[in-house]
């Protein structure tokens, strides 16, 4: 029995028991072989790409791992709460613990144990979504004051400043505030996205590829997209780049790979052959200057 008339040995026991059922619970939870489509997409668009998986079950997991350690504080918070009340225990101030040191070493190393796990699959995540293999197609995505312009077939070297069309002429399709451009895509193919600015920093994100990057003057940022299915889906810019931002809209349509190369032929027979500036690199049909 201990001092204040309460037996703790067989709470002790009890606590163990519980902790060691809830770390169970939590480790399973988080190492569940689960795949995204079997799970809610919790707010996110259905993915249209290859790539767009990945960041679905990044961020399910995460909400999974989340919800676990909420059940564990909260489950722990209630017990707490109904095993040490007034009226059970009989006494004014439950049994404290100071220098448990099993108790706090397991404070400590469950949460060290839970961001490494988190930022390994983080970090292994984010170098495949970044790694650029076996592209069939180049678009330089160019951001302007306030729209985008898509410049088709085209590739930009920031090392060197030069440029080259590695499929053909080139082609480009310039969009207006009021007039969204329409970036076309063929379906399962993958294409890289070579981002420049003219201006100011932009955010580019095809929202139903769950996957947007800054589009910075002066960089060339890059990311690679496999469509998967056939529409037309939407896109914005994600960056607070001046009065009409919130038109700086886009259209993403995936399309068969002929339709798409029907379509760059017709932008060169409207004569919208080679690319308009990137940002980068100034180009014209046949012309580069830095």
């Amino acid at each position: 029995m201990s001092p204040n008339g309460s037996d703790r040995s067989p709470r002790r026991s009890m606590r163990r028991k519980l902790l060691s059922a809830l770390t169970l619970g939590l480790v399973l939870a988080t190492a569940t072989g689960c795949q995204s489509s079997d799970l809610p997409r919790l707010g996110l668009p259905t993915p249209r790409d290859q790539q767009g998986h990945t960041v679905l079950f990044l961020w399910q997991s995460s909400w999974i791992a989340a919800l676990a350690v909420g059940a564990l504080v909260w489950g722990l918070i209630l017990w707490a709460v109904f095993f040490y009340r007034r009226s059970r225990t009989k006494v004014e101030v439950p049994p404290q613990f100071r220098y448990n040191m099993p108790l706090e070493a397991l404070f400590t190393v469950v949460p060290l144990i839970m961001v490494s796990v988190f930022f390994y699959y983080t970090a292994r995540d984010e170098t495949d979504l970044l790694k650029i293999d076996n592209v069939q197609n180049h678009v330089n995505v160019v951001g302007f004051q306030w729209s985008w312009a898509f410049n088709y077939d085209f590739q930009v070297d920031p090392h060197n400043q030069t440029a080259a069309n590695p499929n053909g002429p080139g082609a480009y399709d310039v969009g207006t505030p009021g007039q969204p451009p329409t970036l076309w895509l063929p379906l399962g193919e993958t294409t890289e996205f070579e981002l420049t600015s003219r201006d100011v920093i932009h955010g580019f994100w095809p929202v139903d590829f769950l996957m947007k990057m800054d589009v910075i003057p002066g960089i060339v940022n890059k990311f690679e997209v496999t469509p998967t299915a056939l529409g037309t889906f939407r896109g914005k810019c994600t960056e607070l780049c001046g009065v009409d931002h919130s038109q700086m809209l886009f259209n993403v349509k995936v399309v068969t790979p002929a339709q798409y190369q029907a379509h760059l032929a017709q932008l060169r027979a409207k004569g919208q052959g080679g690319n308009v500036p990137s940002g980068i690199v100034t180009t014209g049909a046949g012309n580069l200057q830095k």
